[in-house]
């Protein structure tokens, strides 16, 4: 039995913030002590150095101790991709999506990418994510070799595509199935892996297919499903004209009874109100990813609205839309998006969306997303003093909020001191 205490400022949500002084939303420990014993968290409190004796003690002082970032959209196969200019979504997917991710029909080359992407989330503080793979099964094989291999709790997903894509990266309603359905059965539940029926959206996606991932759905309800809605408006047009008879482009995931409360919508920017009340009705979760939207070109996500409807929102960076693997840098462009819209997004909310938040989005609070007896051991340490500007404007911080606003608008992987995984530090071992 290895027991660790991880020493620091202590810092761990139990409810979402209601305002910028909602002090009962979180618990700060100013000299505080995170004990972990073989992964899990044992106990959390004041640090005493009596009860820490024969531990391995680890002191960061005076950084902020959370949990693990949650990012609840990402793909993995779009690593070389990021950055790539294009004027809006449609384009950028056949320009350059789509022939990057034919290149994960190699296991060499999707070994690769999967290594150097569970370095990258670990770099800037992400522990858990929901990833698309690309729609070859090898893809999906090496993305949970590659997170077992660091003990990472992941959700990800085979993309099941039938039309509208290259040759080279379509299946069929029947070979969609069948793959999703081996795949489940291989890597569900094999250590900290999710997997997650992804069929990527209703435009690369026949009827047939959207009834066989209906019938995955029927099979196993307690996986996840991931696809994206109303992104950007030519997409809703096209989804729209494709599925003529159903109503809105929600309606087409609602009659194939793909909604629920593991349906990770990604984008949700342009929503109807009847689509708004059908998400909340069903808990269905709307991911708002701001640097893929804002570097598209995409939209304003309307948080207030949807938040005002009951609809439960995520956070995500969207990679490779998105423009950088960092939560922080994902938060600020959040913040920015809900300023364009007379919206605020506090500091507390941002970083309660960052970690229990986005653990309850993704149904997984359970086990992550606190740091509390009991919970697996994921966690982040924060030094908001990792660079010359943030050091200089530290100097004036007084509060947690100003502190945590700092970290969120200028902070990035340099931010991140460690990055521990099931209570094994990850981030140090990391090749410069």
């Amino acid at each position: 039995m290895t027991t660790r205490i991880l020493r620091g400022r202590v810092l761990s949500f139990v409810e979402e913030p209601q305002a910028r002084d909602d002090r009962a939303s979180y618990r700060l420990i100013e000299d505080g002590a995170v004990t972990i014993v073989d992964g899990i968290i044992s106990a959390v409190g004041t640090f005493d150095p009596a009860s820490a004796a024969g531990a391995d003690i680890i002191d960061h002082r005076p950084y902020l101790i959370l949990p693990g970032f949650i990012d609840a959209h990402i793909h993995f196969p779009q690593m070389q991709v990021i950055g790539a200019y294009a004027a809006a979504l449609l384009e950028w997917l056949n320009t350059y999506t789509f022939i990057e991710e034919q290149r994960f029909a190699d296991p060499a080359h999707a070994a690769r990418i999967a290594g150097r992407f569970f370095d990258e989330l670990i770099r800037h503080g992400t522990t858990t994510a929901a990833a698309y793979c690309s729609v070859h099964p090898q893809s999906v094989d090496a993305f949970f070799t590659a997170a077992g291999e660091r003990n990472m709790l992941m959700v990800g997903g085979k993309v099941m595509m039938d039309r509208n894509a290259p040759e080279g990266l379509l299946d069929t309603a029947q070979s969609g199935y069948d793959d999703t359905k081996v795949l489940i059965g291989k890597w569900h539940g094999k250590g900290r892996a999710h997997c997650a029926i992804t069929p990527r959206f209703a435009i690369t996606s026949t009827h047939e297919q959207m009834a066989a991932a209906e019938a995955l759905a029927r099979e196993f309800p307690d996986l996840h499903i991931q696809t994206h809605v109303s992104e950007n408006l030519a997409e809703i047009a096209f989804a729209n004209e494709l599925y003529p008879n159903y109503g809105d482009y929600v309606g087409i995931y609602e009659k194939f009874h793909l909604l629920g409360p593991k349906t990770l919508l990604g984008h949700c920017i342009h929503l109807s109100r009847r689509e708004t009340e059908v998400l909340a009705d069903t808990g269905s979760v709307a991911v708002f990813c701001p640097t893929s939207n804002l570097f598209i070109g995409s939209g304003l996500f309307d948080y207030d609205r949807l938040h005002s409807h009951g609809v439960r929102i995520a956070t995500a960076t969207d990679v490779g839309g998105g423009s950088s693997y960092s939560m922080l840098r994902t938060m600020d462009e959040g913040y920015k998006v809900m300023q364009l819209r007379g919206q605020r997004l506090t500091p507390l909310r941002s970083f309660y969306h960052l970690t229990l938040g986005n653990a309850r989005a993704m149904s997984l609070d359970h086990r992550i997303g606190q740091l509390a007896p009991g919970m697996e051991a994921d966690i982040v340490v924060l030094d908001s003093s990792a660079t010359p500007q943030m050091r200089l404007r530290m100097e004036t911080v007084d509060t947690l909020e100003q502190e945590l606003f700092l970290l969120q608008t200028c902070g990035d992987d340099r931010a991140i001191a460690e990055t521990y995984v099931m209570g094994e530090a990850q981030k140090s071992k990391l090749a410069s």
